[in-house]
């Protein structure tokens, strides 16, 4: 470094200095060769943003990209190959599994529940974002070429369906603590469920339309991108900070709240009956933070401190997506009575024999499901229906 022959050695002492001003000159040389070395530094770990390219009607945008030390064919084999397959896995797998929810539902259960009107609507979301992840995935390999009209369906589809999923699933979390903390007014509470169930999921469903406007408005096309412009800048702050806040943060804090005081009352239930209910609690809960959490809280991260890191946010984008082909798996295929149904769609379409294994399971889980009352021997309810 040029400074270092001007540096002050730390040993000399007040007797070797000519004057004052001399030891305070090196200091700033040296401070601003550490300043130089530091903007070098960071130029190498900074890339513009995208949305510096857009047209001169558009404010120069002051997010920071950071790029990860990761090698252009980490990013290749990224863009190229591992997002679209993982994508292209979801779509089919998520519209393999929400399909079958729904078939069961029409032709086999017949939406007996709550629950059941409520799951059918949830498939029904997954099943309409699914519908666009194969343009997210060309968009990921290749760029946006789909146009601004689809631009903006995309992402209005994804945050309904994230909206509505959360806002469903907290209908089926009150709904399973009603059940099972409030028995005895369980009876009343699902005397009115056909009613009930229609008005609740309207109601979900234009909230969650209601809550994705803006991307609606504010999503545009540039450079072969599609993503979110705000004018003034200062509004995508607080757009996203109360999407996030009510349509991800309060009923994730509603499902643990109601969560918790359903593992205490199922502490007293048999030990079979327990620890299934409480494992499907937790999958169920430990599933949705795990997909939508991070990828959420990057977005708020993204919108206040004006950073993104593009990899990270590219990983749990694709993680959050997966949560639209979990849903089956984790509420139905670890049940008996799903197994059951699709082993029956499968003897209709004359591919498999009847399986008596499985229904004596089904008759086992029934009867075990009904021995148990949680609320002073009144109601004898189970978690084995999700």
């Amino acid at each position: 470094m040029q400074s270092a022959r001007h540096m002050c050695s730390v040993t000399d002492t007040p007797n070797k200095m000519q004057d004052g001003s001399q030891c305070r000159i090196c200091c700033d040389r040296v401070q601003a060769d550490i300043n130089l070395l530091t903007r070098q530094l960071a130029a190498a770990f900074i890339r513009p943003s995208p949305v510096n390219n857009m047209t001169n009607n558009t404010e120069e945008s002051e997010i920071i990209y950071y790029d990860e030390e990761t090698s252009d064919s980490d990013h290749h084999m990224l863009h190229d190959y591992i997002l679209p397959v993982l994508y292209s896995v979801t779509c089919v797998t998520g519209l393999v599994g929400n399909l079958l929810i729904i078939i069961i539902y029409a032709f086999y259960e017949k939406m007996r529940t709550l629950t059941d009107t409520f799951m059918v609507n949830l498939a029904m979301a997954d099943i309409f974002f699914l519908c666009t992840l194969p343009f997210l995935a060309y968009q990921v390999a290749q760029g946006w070429i789909f146009g601004e009209v689809m631009c903006k369906i995309t992402r209005v589809v994804y945050r309904i369906n994230l909206y509505c999923s959360m806002l469903l699933l907290t209908c089926i979390t009150f709904d399973r603590f009603i059940s099972i903390t409030q028995a005895k007014k369980f009876n009343m509470y699902h005397s009115k469920k056909h009613s009930l169930g229609k008005l609740v999921c309207m109601i979900v469903w234009l909230v969650s339309l209601l809550l994705a406007v803006p991307q609606f408005k504010y999503s545009v096309t540039s450079n072969e991108n599609c993503f979110e412009v705000y004018d003034p800048p200062h509004l995508e702050v607080m757009v996203n900070s109360f999407q996030i806040t009510v349509g991800v943060f309060l009923p994730l804090a509603a499902m643990i709240f109601c969560y918790t005081f359903i593992i205490k009352k199922l502490i007293f239930a048999s030990n079979y009956q327990k620890h299934k209910s409480i494992k499907i609690i937790f999958m169920v809960v430990m599933a949705f933070i795990a997909t939508q959490l991070p990828y959420n809280i990057g977005i708020l991260c993204h919108v206040v401190y004006k950073t993104f890191d593009k990899t990270f946010m590219l990983i749990t984008e694709a993680i959050a997506y997966m949560h639209a082909c979990l849903n089956p798996i984790l509420y139905f295929f670890v049940g008996v009575k799903f197994r059951k149904n699709f082993w029956k769609i499968l003897e209709d379409l004359r591919l498999a024999k009847p399986n008596m294994e499985l229904s004596d399971n089904l008759k086992t889980t029934d009867r075990e499901s009904k021995s148990i009352s949680v609320y002073n021997n009144t109601e004898a309810i189970s978690m084995n229906q999700l």
